[in-house]
């Protein structure tokens, strides 16, 4: 991924200060396009977005994430593992972006070390700029086309996660087009309103997941 995407881009994303593109879409020499989006998910934390990526496995569940453009969950891998596992594992999921109609994506998740470089990430978790990580390669449609290692060749998706008084900041990344294939202005924007607008849904709903999942640890009383 290093190599796909500016190497002070990626360090940015692990930064708490601002980055030049927060919101919006770019279009590298390559022609790829990146997606840039930021979320604020109130009362959330990093832990609880990490628990999410080893929980969810119904359409229910991704109705709960996004009632509009989420369609169909058809089903994870062998390597994800309830509670356990996300890290290899392959998801694979029918989602519109709005007004655009339904594909199938396929995302394979990865180790955050694939994309970041390792002394900037034991940095940011040291000082606690960063809270959860979350990788995979991704591509959309019928015929995705996967590496020797299984990882879809056309895209890359990235979040990262930074706790503050008020619950997270999402930062996500996607850069789409990694296999030459033209990927029009239109996408882009649509998958940033989309990924806004999940885990905009997903941060009213997660607290009481999380803690209604009694091997996670208990709330402090409201009251």
């Amino acid at each position: 991924m290093q190599n796909q995407h500016d190497a002070n881009t990626l360090a940015a994303m692990l930064d708490p200060g601002p980055m030049r593109l927060e919101m919006g879409i770019e279009r590298l020499a390559s022609g790829a396009l990146v997606v840039a989006c930021r979320t604020a998910m109130r009362g959330c934390t990093g832990a609880m977005l990490d628990w999410w990526f080893t929980y969810f496995e119904t359409d229910e569940h991704l109705r709960w994430w996004h009632p509009l453009d989420h369609r169909q969950h058809l089903g994870w891998d062998s390597k994800w593992e309830k509670g356990k596992n996300l890290i290899g594992a392959t998801i694979r999921a029918t989602e519109s972006l709005g007004d655009i109609p339904p594909v199938t994506a396929t995302i394979k998740f990865l180790e955050p070390a694939e994309f970041f470089d390792a002394e900037d990430l034991q940095r940011a978790t040291a000082n606690h700029a960063v809270s959860a990580i979350v990788c995979a390669g991704i591509g959309f449609g019928d015929d995705v086309v996967l590496d020797d290692a299984g990882v879809p060749t056309g895209g890359r998706m990235m979040h990262v996660a930074r706790d503050n008084h008020e619950g997270l900041v999402l930062r996500s990344r996607f850069v789409l087009g990694l296999d030459a294939h033209p990927v029009p202005d239109e996408i882009g924007l649509g998958l940033m309103r989309h990924c806004h607008s999940e885990f905009t849904y997903l941060a009213k709903a997660l607290p009481s997941l999380f803690y209604g999942d009694a091997t996670n640890p208990r709330p402090a009383d409201i009251w």
